[in-house]
């Protein structure tokens, strides 16, 4: 595959479920790649990327960011409490949101830094006890403690259980956002992400059908 085609999919997939071109935010998940290989994508001119590490993303996208202007970086993996600060100097999104402890401790600090990333609530819809995120009984309680605190929320982030039909998970998303008045749906990755486009993603997460197969050595 490559980015070409992946990008030529997410077009069809906007124009086959009625949405407007380049609705849809291609997220380029770079975590665990060569650098060879991420570089490449920026040469291509793709400039939104999603990484699963503080420690790894701080390692190489600040001398990136020197050289390749306008790159955004999405944090979509599970985020320690403490790597918060290191991860608002890093990321202009956070999707994994997951806990009132790190709603907290976020708040705290975006009220002393004065502004805030994008946020995204991950909720559990498969209830995977394995698996962060809110509980989606719990979700809208979460969301309005969240803008209690004054956290501006932009959406919600799921992640479908494996060996299970994605569509109903990301149905189940869309409808907890609609009844918060949310409108980021970050749902869809490599094997699904046409479903959740026709389903109202406006993100996804693609890696591997963008860059290869990773090698955790």
């Amino acid at each position: 595959m490559g980015l070409d085609d992946i990008k030529r999919r997410v077009a069809a997939a906007e124009t086959a479920s009625g949405r407007a071109a380049g609705e849809v935010t291609l997220i380029a998940v770079s975590k665990v790649q060569p650098l060879d290989r991420v570089e490449a994508v920026l040469n291509a001119g793709h400039r939104v990327f999603g990484e699963n590490y503080v420690q790894e993303a701080a390692g190489k996208w600040p001398d990136w960011r020197t050289r390749f202007p306008k790159v955004e970086l999405h944090m979509i993996g599970p985020l320690q409490t403490n790597k918060l600060n290191p991860a608002l100097e890093l990321f202009d999104a956070i999707h994994t949101l997951d806990r009132p402890s790190l709603a907290g401790k976020l708040a705290r600090q975006v009220q002393m830094r004065g502004c805030c990333p994008q946020l995204f609530v991950q909720v559990n819809t498969g209830a995977e006890p394995q698996k962060a995120g809110i509980l989606p009984d719990d979700a809208d309680a979460f969301v309005a403690q969240c803008r209690a605190q004054d956290l501006t929320l932009s959406g919600l982030m799921c992640i479908p259980p494996e060996d299970q039909d994605p569509v109903p998970h990301f149905r189940a998303l869309r409808d907890i956002a609609l009844r918060n008045g949310l409108t980021g749906l970050s749902m869809g990755m490599s094997a699904d992400f046409e479903a959740a486009i026709a389903e109202g993603a406006t993100h996804i997460r693609v890696g591997s059908a963008i860059f290869g197969a990773r090698d955790y050595g």
